[in-house]
Order: C-alpha cells, then structure tokens, then sequence
C-alpha cells in the first residue's frame, strides 16, 4: 500500500466507518488510517447512531448498505438529520442502479465494493474538498 504525498500530511477529517463484517470493517479502518483520516468504526447502525448523537467531531459517515438492523440509506437520512452538513458516502457490493439514482440524485455519494484503492482515496478527497 502506498500513501500519497497529500495523505501524509495531518489530515483534520475524522470518518465514521459503518460496517456490519468485521474483516471489510478493520481493512477500511487500516486504508483510511494510512490515508491519514482520523477513524472511528461501528458495526451497525445503533452503534453508529451513538456515535453520531455524541460530541464527537466528524466529516464523513462511510456506511454499507446492507446492515443487519437499519439500511445504510435509512442511516444516512438519521445521520444528516443529526448534521446536517455531514458527508455520507454509501458502499455495497450490490445494486449499482441504485447507487447511481442516489448519486444522481445529490443524495450522497456511493462507491462499489470491491474497490481499489486509488478509487477509495480519489472519492473521499472529492467529497471532503
């Protein structure tokens, strides 16, 4: 793995990571860490809906769709209810479709998973320009 030049200088975003599979979940962790984000996880949307109702200081909730308790898109809603100027970007393996009608839309941003991570850093850095 490669850290670009830009992400090794202090980086003053902090994402929120919501993740139901504890591998993808530490992996994501470990990328966005080496990208210089500061990084929180959770595992579902309740842990992650604890997070978003504290004080703690966030940029982006990177959340996958597909969680066991809420949709990511139903987390999403909540979150920017909770901050309103929070970025979301929606990941999943599935339904491209509606990721472009959310995209499309101006909902928020969506990425595929797989994805590189050329992909993951280009993404973020838009969102968060």
């Amino acid at each position: 793995m490669q850290n670009s030049s830009d992400a090794s200088s202090a980086n003053p975003h902090a994402i929120l990571v919501v993740e139901d599979d504890a591998v993808v979940r530490t992996l994501t962790l470990e990328v966005l860490e080496a990208f210089g984000y500061q990084v929180f996880a959770a595992e579902d949307g309740d842990s992650a809906l604890g997070i978003l109702r504290s004080e703690q200081a966030l940029s982006l909730l990177m959340t996958d769709i597909g969680l066991p308790d809420i949709s990511g898109i139903e987390l999403a809603q909540q979150a920017k209810t909770l901050r309103p100027d929070i970025a979301v970007l929606l990941a999943s393996g599935y339904d491209a479709q509606q990721h472009q009608d959310l995209a499309s839309h101006g909902v928020v941003a969506t990425i595929t998973k797989p994805f590189q991570l050329d992909q993951l850093r280009n993404t973020l850095q838009a969102i968060l320009a």
